[in-house]
């Protein structure tokens, strides 16, 4: 299966696609540095750096899904907020993909703040333009003109023998898929309608009622990790069939446990400690045996009190690069061979490879069964 992704970063959701089993044909990604560790992680990946208004698709054929996480600085909770009116809203350009390569699916992943009720009209704009790509998008317009005509195209007739995508949003949180962070997140996934596909999220797989009982009740979360157990007060405890088959929760000490702790004399790449961590009201850091807090990117790389490791003792510092990384799943040989800040922008802006593994690789299932139909009706 062949993918072709937009607006890459650091590579998230690339390596989700590759995990899934997707060949990413082509990736196209603005930001220089981003490239940078795309091409010395990967050098056989076809990188393109430079303004995706500027892609030729007509050079790309036969492309299973069409990827990628348009920049969510328009939309973020933390941003300015200026949706469709920000020169960032690169959605329009999601949907040129789709119009003109006409894959099987895509996949789009942005922020929760895309969600927000002041983004209600553009969110739908944005869902009717990926269900029918082929409609003439007025630029002498905006975007609540086109957003109308689209409705009276929508409701006719003649809606019936255009191009059709089948379109759901969905929001997830990333600790539910056993990823060791809150970290929230809006995927929006389609689906040519003549396949006749019928996809859905993922089901979760992980919960904080688990994570919960392994450490006051059970003791295991302790245990696991050589720790005396702690010793909880509870008037009742649950039965254990409680949660089913559910796994608990992944913590940040999950994730960064087999890493020595960060100094001069380092044993893993990208794990040097970096000064200046403090915390204030609003910005704590995040405990030890919980997930992480949400990684954050800010404009200049991290921003004041956030992306922190908060000890035991109340004390804080920055994660480190590498820990950064294991709690965004990458895969420990992924070098970040740019600036401490940069890096961590990187991170903060990334796709949950363990995330984009499952979201994508339900998608490969659907393509792939209807692959095996189609090849089973010409015999």
């Amino acid at each position: 299966m062949r993918s072709l992704e937009l607006f890459s970063g650091a590579g998230g959701l690339a390596l989700g696609l590759e995990a899934a089993g997707f060949d990413n044909i082509a990736l196209f990604e603005r930001n220089k540095d981003a490239c940078v560790t795309l091409r010395n992680n990967r050098p056989e990946w076809n990188v393109g750096e430079g303004d995706v208004r500027d892609v030729d698709y007509s050079k790309f054929k036969n492309v299973d899904l069409v990827a990628g996480g348009p920049p969510c600085q328009p939309f973020s909770m933390g941003g300015k907020a200026r949706g469709s009116n920000d020169r960032r809203d690169l959605f329009p350009e999601a949907a040129r993909a789709v119009r003109e390569l006409k894959p099987s699916a895509f996949v789009f992943e942005n922020v929760r703040g895309l969600l927000r009720p002041a983004f209600a009209g553009y969110v739908e704009f944005i869902r009717l333009q990926l269900r029918f790509p082929d409609f003439p998008i007025s630029l002498n317009a905006d975007w609540e003109t086109n957003w109308r005509r689209l409705q009276r195209f929508a409701n006719s007739a003649a809606s019936k023998s255009a191009t059709e995508y089948e379109v759901s949003v969905n929001l997830v949180d990333a600790a539910n898929y056993g990823v060791p962070q809150r970290r929230h997140r809006v995927f929006i996934v389609g689906f040519r309608k003549n396949l006749n596909m019928g996809w859905s999220m993922p089901p979760t797989t992980h919960t904080k009622e688990a994570l919960e009982h392994a450490k006051q009740f059970s003791q295991t979360y302790w245990r696991d990790h050589g720790l005396k157990s702690k010793k909880f007060f509870k008037s009742v405890q649950p039965e254990e069939d409680l949660f089913g088959a559910a796994s608990r929760w992944a913590t940040v000490r999950d994730a960064i446990a087999s890493l020595n702790e960060p100094s001069c004399k380092i044993a893993w790449t990208n794990h040097k400690r970096q000064p200046g961590a403090r915390s204030y009201p609003g910005h704590t850091g995040s405990p030890m045996d919980e997930p992480a807090k949400a990684l954050k990117a800010g404009d200049h790389g991290v921003p004041g009190g956030e992306n922190m490791l908060r000890a035991l003792d109340g004390t804080v510092r920055y994660f480190t690069v590498r820990e950064a990384a294991r709690i965004q799943t990458f895969p420990d040989d992924w070098f970040f061979p740019v600036s401490w800040t940069e890096s961590m922008r990187q991170l903060g802006n990334a796709v949950p490879v363990e995330l984009s593994r499952i979201v994508t690789a339900s998608i490969a299932s659907k393509i792939r069964s209807h692959v095996r139909s189609k090849n089973l009706q010409s015999t």
